[in-house]
């Protein structure tokens, strides 16, 4: 009798290992160490290759290397078969995350070691780092530009036209330092330099310092922009410019190829018009394009 209580047991507990198996844990977004930031935790559960839905998860994150305590994180269904919830690592490091999930009354455990490494920017693209310096660079080029435009209409209006237009230079200046808005620009270009080097195309530096030739003479006619160039560093800002250039010399080769494609399907049209169209084509293969990417936000 014991016999056979032991070989139910067994039965038992094998069906409940087997059971365990099946439902699969998977980190979806790598979670990285910010300073004093809560980063969000992403993790897709599946049975079978199908996702699970109505779980109920917590983790718990606990150092495998050293002892800084656990921390406790309760993840909500954010989509079939996809919990979320957000967490302030502590530390970079080797993590042991242990899940708890609830499925119809039963308890399971599910175990995952993880490596959590340092945050290098605030975003990633197919991982590639979007980094501090790189809004850094963006911000400051803003600032060139706006700054240029303000000299024209200190030359082209006065009175109160020249009060409207540098309050307009204000109000630009503080939009296009929101850091939402340099993330913008950063994204758009590179994603459309990324399509282009998938088409094939290539940014040679002949067409690099062509370009940076162009630029340079553009700032040179402006004494603020010769200043604010110096202020910044002349060797670390046109070092900047020349990878730049190269994902703007990218992108234009996209645009070409859509100029070059409305006017053989279009070939009655206006120049004006053709333009139009590219335009309008290449924000909808932007969006796409962005669209096919991994982008991760810190």
């Amino acid at each position: 009798m014991k016999k056979i209580l032991m070989i139910l047991l067994l039965v038992f507990l094998l069906g409940a290992c087997s059971s365990q198996s099946d439902l699969n844990v998977e980190i979806t977004k790598d979670l990285f160490y910010v300073k004093d930031k809560e980063s969000k935790f992403e993790i897709k559960i599946t049975d079978k290759g199908k996702p699970v839905e109505g779980l109920t998860i917590a983790a718990n994150f606990s150092m495998t290397d050293m002892d800084h305590g656990s921390y406790d994180v309760s993840l909500t269904e954010s989509e079939k078969g996809m919990y979320v919830g957000e967490l302030a690592i502590p530390m970079a490091g080797k993590w042991e995350i242990v899940f708890t999930v609830e499925q119809d009354g039963k308890t399971i455990e599910k175990v995952i070691q993880y490596e959590v490494k340092k945050s290098d920017g605030v975003a990633t693209i197919n991982g590639q780092w979007i980094t501090e310096e790189d809004l850094e660079f963006y911000s400051f080029i803003n600032k060139l530009h706006i700054e240029i435009s303000r000299e024209k209409d200190k030359e082209t209006y006065k009175g109160e036209a020249l009060d409207d237009a540098l309050a307009y230079w204000d109000a630009q200046e503080k939009l296009v330092q929101d850091k939402n808005q340099l993330l913008t620009q950063i994204i758009r270009l590179r994603s459309m330099a990324l399509l282009g080097e998938e088409k094939g195309h290539k940014a040679t530096e002949s067409e690099i310092e062509e370009e940076i030739t162009k630029v340079r003479n553009q700032y040179g006619e402006f004494e603020v922009a010769t200043t604010l160039i110096k202020e910044y560093g002349e060797q670390k800002f046109w070092d900047k410019q020349a990878k730049q250039y190269e994902l703007i010399v990218l992108s234009q080769k996209v645009q070409q190829d859509l100029i070059a494609k409305v006017k053989e399907e279009n070939p009655d049209v206006n120049e004006q018009e053709i333009y139009y169209l590219a335009q309008k084509q290449y924000e909808e293969l932007l969006v796409s394009q962005v669209n096919s990417l991994k982008i991760e936000f810190l």
